[in-house]
């Protein structure tokens, strides 16, 4: 009898090497493990199990003592573009709600990391996938990547990009990037500040993971006081505002308008556009 595969089975937490979700896959590659978003069909669109598998791997990582860092990175053309707005996925052993209610999101859990690290980003990078790479401790990025932060056209105030950008890359960029929702290239990231390397494509796995051997090879204590100066710098974002944004009607349609790909209503008629924003 076949047995059957990971996405046919019962929806169940992590365990193991298990990520919890069909959609993240961990290997052990030597001295690392690898984190892959594999969701092809919905282009890497992240469930709540995903994004908490990717926090489950973090730790999962820090208590191993066979493995010295994690890599986290996606397939085909896209890293990760953010959460579902679509509802998708098989692997809904919690929902939405409870995921927010229980704090699914990885990125406090990636900044506080005891072994480093690194981002490989192949592609598309966007909402919470931006997030992901910038919490890492460092991001290697392919030359075809591009980078958004599309939150306000969501209805979203999301204060975590607006105080994290603007120690990164300044109040003035943080503007152009979140109230003009533009893309971003590689080049252009690298550029201004917001991330440190870009590499051929094709060489995006090897430079990737000598990066990361080479933030496995410092000392652990002292990187980690290092760690904790880095993140008093970038400081704590205001979490009471952003949850309230999350459950005001604005969000709500945000959340509506692009699951119908149109203009949200507090777009002036005249400035609506035809699909999603």
């Amino acid at each position: 009898m076949t047995k059957p595969s990971a996405a046919q089975q019962d929806p169940r937490p992590p365990q193991g090497d298990w990520l919890g979700t069909p959609y993240l896959r961990f290997t052990r590659e030597g001295p690392f493990g690898v984190c892959r978003l594999d969701r092809p069909e919905a282009r890497n669109a992240m469930t709540p199990a995903m994004y908490f598998g990717i926090k489950y791997a973090v730790n999962h990582v820090g208590a191993d003592a066979d493995l010295a860092g994690l890599l986290i990175t996606g397939t085909g053309d896209v890293f990760a573009p953010g959460g579902d707005m679509g509802g998708g996925g098989s692997d809904n052993w919690m929902t939405f709600g409870a995921a927010l209610g229980m704090d699914a999101l990885p990125f406090e859990t990636l900044r506080q990391s005891a072994k480093p690290v690194v981002a490989a980003v192949n592609g598309l990078c966007q909402g919470g996938g931006l997030q992901i790479a910038l919490c890492a401790d460092m991001a290697v990025v392919s030359e075809r990547a591009t980078f958004r932060v599309p939150e306000l056209y969501r209805g979203i105030a999301d204060t975590y990009y607006s105080q994290m950008l603007a120690r990164l890359i300044g109040p003035v960029r943080t503007r152009d990037l979140m109230f003009t929702g533009r893309t971003l290239s590689a080049r252009e990231a690298l550029d201004w500040g917001m991330i440190a390397r870009v590499v051929p494509h094709e060489e995006l796995g090897e430079a990737a993971r000598e990066v990361l051997a080479q933030c496995c090879r410092t000392a652990p204590d002292a990187r980690a006081a290092i760690k904790a100066s880095l993140d008093n710098y970038l400081g704590l974002y205001d979490r009471i505002g952003m949850q309230a944004s999350l459950r005001k009607p604005e969000a709500s349609e945000g959340f509506r308008a692009f699951k119908e790909r149109r203009s949200p209503e507090w777009v002036h008629p005249d400035l609506r556009i035809d699909g999603r924003l």
